[in-house]
Order: C-alpha cells, then structure tokens, then sequence
C-alpha cells in the first residue's frame, strides 16, 4: 500500500516494515492450500468405466488392471512418480477406462503438474460429460494452476448440478472474487448465510465482497467470525495467503508466523511463511522454514526450489543443487526451476547444461531479463558470439521497456483520465 496502511479488513497492524526483494516468483499459495478439506481431488466410481466401441483383448484388460491397482497402491503410499508410470501403462492397454485417467489427473495434480492434469480430465469428460467428480477434478487442476477464468465455469457447473457441493462453491466464488466481480459473490453466497455463515472461509470470501461493495458493517461482522472463539491457526493463515496472492508481502508475514506459532504441523505453513519472508527482505530467516517444511514434506515443490535458490545465493552449492533437482523431479519445466538449474550449472562451469535449460527457460519467459542475461553470458563463453550478441540486444531492449514503463508510472495522474473516475487519495 502507497501509505502503508494495512488493506482493508484486516483486524490488526502488521508487525514487519521489511522492504520487499522480489524473487521471481510467478505464483502465490491460494486459498485452496489452507483447508486440506478442499484440497483433495474426489474419487471416481470404483467400477471400470470404459469408452464406447473400444475391444479389449483379455490379456491386455488383465494387463491393464494389473497396473490400474499397482498405481493406487503406489498412489496412496505417496510414490507419486511411480503411480504416474503404472497409470500410463494401464491406458496404454486400455485408453478407454476413464477411472485410470482421472486418478492419472489426480497424480500429475498432486505433482504440480497442472496442464498436464488438465488434458486428462477432460479426455475423461470426453467418455463421461456428466461424471461430476471429474469435472470438479478438472476445476481444481485449472485453479491450482493458475486458470482463474477457466476454472470458474468448471465450478459453475458442477454447482448447477449439485447445489450441496460445497467446496466447489467455495472455490467458485473465491474465482469470482479474484476476477473482482465481487457482486457475483455476494450472489453465490448470500443464500447460503443461514447454514454457512460460521465456515471461516465462507465469512471471509463473503465478507470480502460484501466490504468491496460499500456494506462495511456486514461485511465486517463477517469477517470478524474467523476469530470467534480465539485465534486459529486456519484463521490467521487464511489471511496471509490472501495477503500473499496480492503480493502484500510484510502485512503476510506476521500473520503466517503466528499460524505457525498456534500449529506448527499445518500443512503448507512453513513453506508460505519462507515465502513471505524471502519476499520483505528476510532471506536468511526463510532458509529454516523451508527446512522445517520438508522435515514434514520432503517432496514440497515450493520449499525445494525456494530453499535451493537460497542457497544457491550462500554459495552452498551442492545443497542447492540437491533441493533444485527434487523440485525438477516434479515439475521439470517449471521456469523457476529451469532458472535454478541454469544458475547453478553456470556456477558449476558446465555451460551445455546452461545453455539447455536457459534457453527453455527464456522461451517460456521471453521478457524475463534475468534469464537473458545469463544466458548471454554463457554464449560468450561458449564462444557463440553471434548469439551472444543476439541475447545482449535482447537486455538492452527489455531494460529500455522497463525504464519506460517505471517512467510511465511515476507520470502525476491525469484527474480527467478517460474512464471518469478521480484519482485515489490514500488516507
């Protein structure tokens, strides 16, 4: 905040002043991360759904389900990598069964592998357009990864096809209101008041919207519920990730600290934490809690590649290298992590190893200059001059966009801008 007031409705004044120091992070934990009750993909029916016209040997349907059940035994004991493999050998004899390509969704999912997620639910819904668990699955992979816009009619529907759903109702209107269409919200929720009004993340999405739209009073009164009957750890850590998707990075950290001070076994809550600190300018005390984060998790995508880029900083290097290359495992094309692995095999002399990853990385992030830079600096040494050069015109560009862009928004406002409002005054 320009004033630095804390936003709106947020009970106390946050206790951090640290200035930010920007990572590149591209995504922010979402409410779905705080209550594990919204968090788990839902089953299929355990029957064997088949696509229509499709002949199965018998050998192959044997195959098939022989691998169908070494993939949920893997599934459930947490070998997600291997119950992806025994999945994909279940529908390579049987493309058809639409229970292995859900829970193949459930698994890429569950590994942070969205896109891919995504393509299997909706081959599914291509064998079962009604299957309601499945098209909630596909909302919930399109949300976690980031497709606001997408998941919302996924939502949408599978709420007009079964009212009592509440969690993606939940969801549904937290994709409202990240849209800003805050009286879409106070729609969806409002009839719902009498039954609901006490779940701490119904007050806090419909008291949102309902401050947004003018009605303080109300809105107030609900959000203050999060704190009926003393403080929560859920409560306080509802609050930070909201704080941490709008980027409000020192109003996140205390209340995330306090979370982890009320449950430190929370799910997520030392790994959001670390993320908060990284980004108000407390680096160093992030490193211990992603460490405490993967005593309980060791495979938490955003602790590993947090933690790894921080040491990487240290110059502990070979620690680095380890968490990088775990956060790879599971989410190999992630930018972030193509980044961590461009630096530290720079840092390790092994320029082709550079190369490959900087140049997968400045593809999916061509306007991210860090990644120019490096990537310029490893040509040369390369002796590929001429792309060298190539990447360098590229820098000199991009830094000459973001000075225009820093000048464009330090210009005084125009009080009779075209869209008719006034300037905002900070009180």
């Amino acid at each position: 905040m320009a004033d630095g007031s804390p936003p709106a409705i947020i009970r106390r004044s946050p206790a951090s002043d640290g200035t930010a120091a920007r990572t590149m992070l591209d995504s922010s934990p979402s409410l779905l991360l705080l209550l594990s009750v919204l968090a788990a993909p839902q089953g299929t029916t355990g029957a064997a759904e088949r696509g229509a016209g499709q002949a199965v040997a018998p050998a192959d349907a044997a195959a098939s389900d022989e691998a169908f059940a070494r993939g949920v035994s893997l599934h459930q004991a947490g070998d997600l990598l291997g119950a992806v493999g025994a999945y994909k050998e279940a529908l390579r004899l049987t493309p058809g069964r639409i229970e292995i390509r859900s829970n193949l969704g459930a698994a890429l999912s569950r590994l942070g592998r969205y896109d891919e997620a995504v393509d299997q639910y909706r081959r599914a819904l291509e064998g079962a357009p009604s299957n309601a668990a499945v098209r909630f699955n596909l909302a919930l992979a399109l949300y976690k990864g980031g497709r606001i816009d997408q998941a919302a009619p996924e939502f949408a529907r599978v709420v007009e096809h079964d009212r009592s759903q509440k969690a993606a109702l939940l969801l549904l209107a937290d994709c409202e209101l990240q849209m800003g269409r805050d009286a879409r919200v106070v729609e969806l929720l409002s009839p719902e008041e009498p039954a609901m009004g006490d779940d701490r993340l119904f007050a806090y999405l419909l008291g949102t919207a309902l401050v947004r739209q003018g009605d303080l009073r109300h809105g107030q009164a609900l959000v203050d519920r999060l704190f009926r009957g003393g403080e929560s750890a859920e409560a306080h850590l509802l609050l930070g990730a909201q704080h941490l998707r709008r980027e409000e990075f020192r109003y996140a950290v205390p209340e995330l600290r306090r979370a982890a001070e009320l449950n430190p076994d929370l799910p997520t809550v030392h790994s959001m934490l670390g993320i908060a600190l990284m980004n108000s300018g407390e680096r160093p005390a992030a490193i211990p809690e992603f460490q405490r984060e993967l005593a309980k998790n060791p495979n938490d995508f955003e602790a590993n590649l947090r933690l790894g880029l921080l040491l990487r900083d240290e110059e502990r290097l070979d620690e680095a290298m380890d968490h990088i290359q775990r956060a790879a495992r599971l989410r190999p094309h992630h930018p972030d992590v193509l980044y961590g692995l461009g630096r530290l095999s720079l840092a390790h002399d092994r320029l082709e190893d550079a190369r490959k990853y900087l140049e997968e990385l400045v593809r999916a992030r061509p306007d991210f200059e860090g990644g120019h830079v490096m990537l310029t600096t490893v040509y040369y040494r390369l002796k590929m001059k001429d792309l060298g050069d190539a990447e360098r015109a590229v820098v000199e560009r991009l830094r000459a966009e973001h000075r225009a862009t820093e000048a464009a928004a330090q210009a005084p406002a125009d009080p009779a801008a075209p869209d008719g409002k006034p300037p905002e005054v900070h009180r």
